[in-house]
This record gives C-alpha cells, sequence and structure tokens, in this order.
C-alpha cells in the first residue's frame, strides 16, 4: 500500500541565479530597487526587465547615494532597502550607505556583482572579497558561489537584516552563478520574529519605577512603527513620565506630546542634561547609548552609570556591552512598548509629579528664536517651517553644525518625519530625500543641508530629476566646513587650515538640473523664495547665505577664540 505524501513544499523552478534572485525579492514584498548599473550584474539588471513594473528600478548617479536612498527607504517603510552595486569601486563608494545602516539599525541589503567563480582569487577586474571587507559593518557578508543556494541564502539575507537589531548585509553574486540555470523551490518570504518582556522582567521594571523619585524615558534606535510609538506615548502619559529622544529621533514622539522633554543629543536643553543627569532611574527603550546620546559617555558615564538603568534592547547582546544595567530585557520597541503600556501606574500621585509638564516647558523654551550675526537668522527661518508644514512633512539631513538648526528649533510631529544619519554621514540628505519623494510623493519631502554636506551627494539631484520627484532642498552656505572649523577654534584659536570652502554657484548649479532655485540673503526673504521654488512639481532649491560667525546655535568663532585665551 503507498502511503499519501505530505510533501506540500511547492515544485521546484528551473531558472537562472539572477531569475530567481529576482522572483525571491518579489516574494519577499520588494517593490523598489536602487541601483548604479554594472556590467558584473547584466543578468540581474535583464531579469528585473523581465518582471516589468513588480519592481520599480531606481538608477542613481553614485553608489554612496543609492545606499543612501535604500537606507532612507528602510526607515520609510520598515522593509529591507535593496542596492545593487558592481564589484570593487562600486561597492567600495556604497560602504557609507552600510555603515550608516549599521549605526542607524537599519534593515538594508546589498548586492554586489562579482567576478566570475573562476576567477576569484586572482585580483581580477575590480576583484574585492566582501567576507573579507565588510564583516566589521554588517550583520553578515557572504558570497553566493550556486545558483542552486541564491533562494535560501536571499531569505537569509531577509531574516538577519530584519531580525534582532536590524542592520546591514552584504551578498556577492558572482557572474557566472547568475546566468547558471538551477531548480529551486520558491520559499516563503522572510518573517520578523519579535522578543517580548517576560513577566518578571515587566514585575521588577514596575517596582523600579514605584520605587523611583526622578525617573526619565529614552526611546529611539532601529526596529521601531507607528504601533511602538503610540503604546510607548499612552505608557508616558499613564506614568506621567518625562520622555526624551535619543540622537536623530526626534519623531519618535510628537514633539507637541506633553510628555516630550527633548532630544537626549548634540547640543542638547542644558536643563535636560541635567535631568538625565539627576535621574535616580533610566528606562532605555531602543537606543544603544552611544556617544552622541550620552554626550561621550558623560551625561550617562560609563561603565557604571550614576543612574540605575532597565536597559530594553532587541539584541541581547547589546545589553551589558556597555553599561553596567540593573534591568536588561531582550525585546523588540513593539512588543516592550505595547506591554509597557499595560502596565497599571500606581495609585495616587507620583513622586515625580509634575516633572513632565515641566521638562516640555522647558523644551518649548529652548526653541524661542535666537539672535545670530548676519543678516539671515537661521532660528526664524526654521522656525517658519515648523509653524508653516504638515505634521507629515519630511525634512532628511545630513552631517554638520547647519543641521543643529534644524535640531533645535524644528517640532516633528509624525512618525518618519526624520529622516537623518546617526552615523554622522555627510551627504545623507539629498539621497534620503529623493527616496522619500520616490517612496510617497503625496508628502512634503525637504532637504536641509550645508554648503560641505550637499556637495558630496549633489549629483543625485539628476535622479530627482530624471524620476520626476519632487522636493525642497535648503542649503546653508556659509563657505566653510562648519563642524571642523568649531572644533578647529576651540583647540587652534585663529589657525584656519583645511576648512575653508569655494563653492559653485548653487542657483546656476540647480537650475542646470531644470530646478527652480532662488538665493536667499535675509531671512525677510525666505517665506516668498520659499513659496516660489514651492510652485509647482520637480525640485526647488533655495541657497541660505549665513554670516561665518554665528557657527552654531551657541557659539560664535570670536566667542570660542575668547574662551579659548
Amino acid at each position: 500500500m503507498t502511503s499519501k505524501s505530505n510533501d506540500r513544499r511547492p515544485a521546484p523552478i528551473s531558472r537562472t541565479g539572477a531569475r530567481h534572485l529576482v522572483d525571491t525579492l518579489i516574494r519577499n514584498g520588494v517593490d523598489t530597487v536602487f541601483c548604479v548599473p554594472g556590467e558584473s550584474y547584466l543578468s540581474v539588471l535583464d531579469a528585473l526587465h523581465d518582471v516589468g513594473d513588480a519592481i520599480r528600478l531606481v538608477v542613481c548617479r553614485q553608489e554612496g547615494g543609492a545606499a543612501v536612498m535604500a537606507e532612507a527607504y528602510a526607515k520609510l517603510t520598515g522593509r529591507p532597502g535593496i542596492v545593487f552595486v558592481t564589484r570593487g569601486p562600486g561597492v567600495t563608494n556604497a560602504s557609507i550607505g552600510l555603515h550608516t545602516a549599521q549605526q542607524d539599525s537599519t534593515p538594508v541589503i546589498l548586492f554586489m556583482g562579482q567576478v566570475g567563480t573562476g576567477e576569484f582569487e586572482r585580483e581580477a577586474f575590480q576583484e574585492l572579497d566582501v567576507r573579507r571587507v565588510f564583516p566589521s559593518m554588517t550583520k553578515w557578508a557572504a558570497q553566493i558561489d550556486r545558483a542552486d543556494r541564491v533562494v535560501e541564502m536571499v531569505g537569509h539575507a531577509f531574516s538577519t537584516a530584519m531580525n534582532g537589531r536590524p542592520g546591514p548585509v552584504v551578498l556577492a553574486l558572482p557572474e557566472d552563478m547568475l546566468i547558471d540555470e538551477a531548480e529551486c523551490r520558491p520559499a516563503a518570504p522572510a518573517r520578523k520574529a519579535d522578543a517580548a518582556p517576560s513577566a518578571a522582567d515587566l514585575a521588577e521594571l514596575r517596582d523600579r519605577l514605584a520605587e523611583a523619585d526622578k525617573p526619565f524615558l529614552i526611546v529611539g534606535g532601529g526596529g521601531w512603527s507607528p504601533a511602538a510609538r503610540d503604546a510607548v506615548c499612552r505608557f508616558a502619559e499613564a506614568w506621567s513620565l518625562p520622555v526624551g529622544t535619543s540622537f536623530r529621533c526626534q519623531d519618535y514622539i510628537d514633539n507637541d506630546h506633553a510628555c516630550y522633554a527633548g532630544d537626549v543629543g548634540i547640543g542638547a536643553n542644558p536643563a535636560l542634561v541635567d535631568r538625565v543627569k539627576e535621574a535616580d532611574l533610566l528606562i532605555v527603550l531602543g537606543p544603544r547609548l552611544g556617544e552622541m546620546t550620552t554626550g561621550g559617555y558623560t551625561v550617562v558615564e560609563a561603565p557604571l552609570p550614576r543612574q540605575s538603568i532597565v536597559h530594553i534592547h532587541a539584541d541581547p547582546e547589546e545589553l551589558g556591552r556597555v553599561y553596567h544595567t540593573a534591568l536588561p530585557i531582550a525585546a523588540s520597541p513593539l512588543a516592550a512598548a505595547e506591554a509597557l503600556a499595560a502596565l497599571p501606574p500606581p495609585a495616587g500621585d507620583p513622586a515625580w509629579s509634575g516633572d513632565a509638564a515641566t521638562m516640555h516647558q522647558s523644551y518649548l523654551s529652548w526653541q524661542d528664536e535666537q539672535p545670530m550675526v548676519g543678516d539671515v537668522n537661521l532660528s526664524a527661518v526654521v522656525r517658519h517651517l515648523s509653524e508653516t508644514e504638515g505634521p507629515d512633512a519630511i525634512f532628511a539631513n545630513g552631517a554638520g553644525n547647519f543641521a543643529a538648526w534644524l535640531h533645535r528649533f524644528y517640532r516633528y510631529r509624525g512618525y518618519r518625519t526624520q529622516l537623518a544619519p546617526t552615523s554622522g554621514a555627510m551627504g545623507y540628505g539629498l539621497p534620503a530625500a529623493v527616496a522619500a519623494a520616490i517612496v510617497d510623493p503625496s508628502r512634503r519631502v525637504t532637504c536641509w543641508a550645508g554648503d560641505g554636506d550637499i556637495m558630496m551627494t549633489i549629483q543625485e539631484l539628476a535622479t530627482a530629476v530624471q524620476y520626476g520627484a519632487s522636493l525642497t532642498v535648503i542649503i546653508v552656505n556659509n563657505g566653510m566646513f562648519g563642524t571642523i572649523r568649531m572644533h578647529q577654534e576651540r583647540e587652534y584659536p585663529t589657525r584656519v587650515s583645511g576648512t575653508a570652502l569655494v563653492n559653485p554657484d548653487f542657483v546656476a548649479l540647480a537650475r542646470s538640473f531644470g530646478a527652480r532655485a532662488e538665493r536667499v540673503t535675509r531671512t525677510d526673504m525666505f517665506a516668498d523664495a520659499l513659496a516660489r521654488v514651492r510652485d509647482g512639481d520637480g525640485v526647488g532649491l533655495i541657497e541660505l547665505v549665513t554670516d561665518q560667525e554665528t557657527i552654531s546655535p551657541r557659539a560664535t568663532i570670536s566667542g570660542l577664540r575668547a574662551a579659548a585665551k
């Protein structure tokens, strides 16, 4: 008697490695791929042609821009960002996006075309072994040597990028493997597994919180969602907790929320810094508590902080890695936030009653317009943007002192309205804004950039124009690398070296790409100029010409020189 088979697997399909790869991307929900084309993966480009509109291919002008776009896509959608580049110089150009994804805990999968397997280990043209180069900045770096393992290894890449602490993965694709025919069974899409706090963890956390006099909640890190944001707000409200966000995660809490105390990062409100230092209990949900959030490990001292810390993080290996924690909890942001929201607060007013309202008022006062040397006041410019933009408007920025005005004076209200690199990557803002405008054309998108910052990736204006992306670029032009000049004046006052810039005519350059563009030299010019460059679809650009003297919202060059004497 023949027994009936219970094998419910799909039947094997014979296809090229390239087509198995593209089919696996589709099964995992990929709808957009960013790339700079290369001859090393022509067969993948051909397979993408076969699937038509199932996957949108966005061709970028430099691999660093493509990788940043994939990283920004992942932040906006919560799904892994996908980028294809060629070998050697292609993947090394893209490494800035991988490093950003690592430090920002963002799921990104980078596919690199590779020399053929018969040429490997000969230092063939543009050959690069990703398994030796990228382990320090990725969760997994591997090479697919056989076409019959494509489905398996790409599925593993998705699981690795999404689960635990999210992050980047690199897979190398030898040219001959991609054109080889092989039989593979289609696999179900990778799924995200969420760890949750145990009942014992929650009971201890509740007891510690009930006994605290000055608790403070810090949220941030990767793997968040609108549901996690809503749950953590319910927790803060129920317990009357003041809550701050870690460096460049300001949109994780509605900045108008009554419990919001501000961002714990570079140039933070001194009153907020003092409150974090004075806390007897820090509940840290999501952030690693890195250098930027802890003020160089001084606001929260490493390895033994003065505060008692409950650290909740998706990756158990992160817990206790830098700080000795009173209560480490391995849990995803969503599972942890929902569990915290369900914790019943004690009856009566807590010992910290009123702290949240006091800290929120301090945050509002910290946003008051500040004087600035010169005819353009950046705090007033950002204040105008904050008052006129809708709650879902997206702001993307790179790295530099110019970003401090945006971080301090803009109020982020909706979730994923801030695209900014915690890695401190210059040039991030423009490609991130282009990705945002392509991913969600219904939302207003603005890139806030510095003159040194924008020149790192300004070629991606061509990508924006090519794909009909509508966005506004605002360049703060002070003719120097401002952050480095600030440190230079602190350490070596008056000895200016290596920080001065000679810039192009940004207005003329933008117009050469087909963008609307204007130059603003006075604060009262900004509102009308903004309305004009936004009048219509496509790209608009404003150059803000600022005085070098005010080098940050809190410092002037003359003040730094005087303090150094």
